[in-house]
């Protein structure tokens, strides 16, 4: 049996994020039936600094800083016909790093997580490809579209059809495509014709989410409404300036003590301005999550656009905390009815104010939620359907592949190795 190369969009580790957390825990698993090589970008330098922490699940790892700008990988997209997602992680040494990998040992099995990594396997690959899409990128770039305009509207409609082309092409190529959800695997079949997709949905250390560990307290006046995500990301963004807006309002006339903390690293301009409106502050990144969400009257996750099952809402159910969600946050979620659900701002703001009125109630609701967790969303239970796609044959070293490698626009090299 030979070695598993896993080739990652953005270094799994530390676990702080929802790309990371999936990365890490698929990482960790797999090493425990295989040995691992790792080759990943890092798009934060604190990253570089914590990058031991994965020595005891990896053999080599070979770390990329990733420091082209947005403006030179949209012209490159333009210019080479692609979409922006693969030119903005298009990287000579990157590509040089997977062929010695690849060239110096036994690698049977290439893991590739999120779609941008693709353009990095070989042209005719003798080994088995597992393709880890997470979620279907091109159908949110199509929804952006449809609520865009102008330039803005047409780059996004471009990237989503070019992301679709790109899609396709990968899964016919791979040996098995994963999705987090049921209805994510679901819609690629639709949109792509695609087989052997499968579905491997994302799980949460209960241990680590748990109300009695040990970690620090938050105090905060108020009864506290939060959220808790990646402040730069688009949904995350137009999620919380949809509740302080329109569904913030309604409940404070209730409770007009209440106060709604945005906690999430690298919070924009928009997501900053917020503190404007009464009751809302923006806390920004901080050390450990945990202590913000046991003091939470309620979790909300009022995103409109939502791809795949949502790590905030799993880690409020762990804390027991009460949630509510919007219909989107909460798809492909077993919650059971231990969450609220709401698809318009009433009954959004409706589930919040109630709770928030009944605190017996929501602390009943919070220990139902915890136990659904742990039930079912331990990550050994949800990462077991890989030992199916591992077991999968590998391809003969003489098969004929119909599909080219990936014409690229090769940027200079700019290296750290691990």
């Amino acid at each position: 049996m030979g070695d598993i190369l896993f080739l990652a969009h953005r270094v799994p580790y530390p676990p702080d994020r929802g790309d990371k957390i999936r990365g890490f825990n698929i990482l960790k698993y797999l090493s425990t039936k295989q040995r691992v090589h790792l080759i990943a970008f890092a798009d934060d330098p604190k990253d570089l600094k914590q990058k031991g922490g994965l020595a005891k699940y990896t053999g080599n790892r070979s770390i990329i800083w990733r420091a082209k700008s947005q403006m030179k990988a949209g012209l490159q997209a333009l210019f080479s016909h692609r979409p922006i997602s693969l030119t903005a992680f298009d990287n000579d040494a990157v590509r040089e790093a997977v062929e010695n990998m690849l060239t110096r040992h036994a690698i049977d099995t290439i893991f590739v997580f999120s779609s941008q990594m693709a353009q990095y396997l070989p042209a005719r690959p003798h080994q088995r490809v597992i393709m880890d899409f997470v979620d279907m990128d091109s159908a949110k770039f199509a929804a952006y579209a449809q609520t865009s305009k102008g330039a803005m509207g047409w780059m996004l409609g471009r990237e989503a059809r070019l992301l679709l082309a790109h899609e396709k092409a990968i899964a016919a190529r791979a040996d098995a495509s994963l999705f987090v959800s049921e209805a994510e695997a679901e819609l690629f079949r639709q949109r792509t014709g695609a087989d052997r997709v499968h579905v491997v949905e994302n799980g949460i250390d209960t241990d680590f989410f748990d109300p009695s560990a040990a970690f620090k307290r938050i105090d905060t006046m108020g009864r506290s409404i939060v959220f808790t995500g990646q402040m730069d990301y688009r949904p995350n963004v137009e999620g919380v300036t949809w509740f302080v807006e329109t569904i913030l309002p309604h409940i404070r006339l209730v409770h007009p003590d209440a106060r709604f903390m945005i906690v999430g690293r690298n919070p924009t301009d928009a997501v900053k301005a917020l503190t404007k409106h009464p009751g809302v502050t923006v806390v920004g990144e901080v050390a450990d999550v945990r202590g913000w969400l046991a003091q939470a009257a309620v979790v909300v996750a009022p995103l409109k656009l939502a791809r795949g099952i949502q790590n905030k809402v799993l880690e409020g159910m762990a804390m027991a905390r009460p949630v509510v969600a919007s219909e989107a946050a909460a798809t492909g979620i077993e919650h059971n009815g231990t969450i609220r659900v709401g698809s318009t701002v009433g009954e959004i703001a409706e589930h919040v104010t109630q709770l928030l009125s009944d605190r017996r109630k929501a602390a009943a609701m919070g220990e139902a939620a915890r136990q659904q967790v742990m039930d079912h969303y331990s990550w050994a239970a949800r990462l077991a359907p890989l030992d199916e796609v591992l077991g999968l044959p590998l391809r003969d070293a003489k098969q004929k592949h119909t599909a080219r490698a990936t014409d690229v626009v090769k940027p200079p090299r700019r290296r750290h190795v691990a």
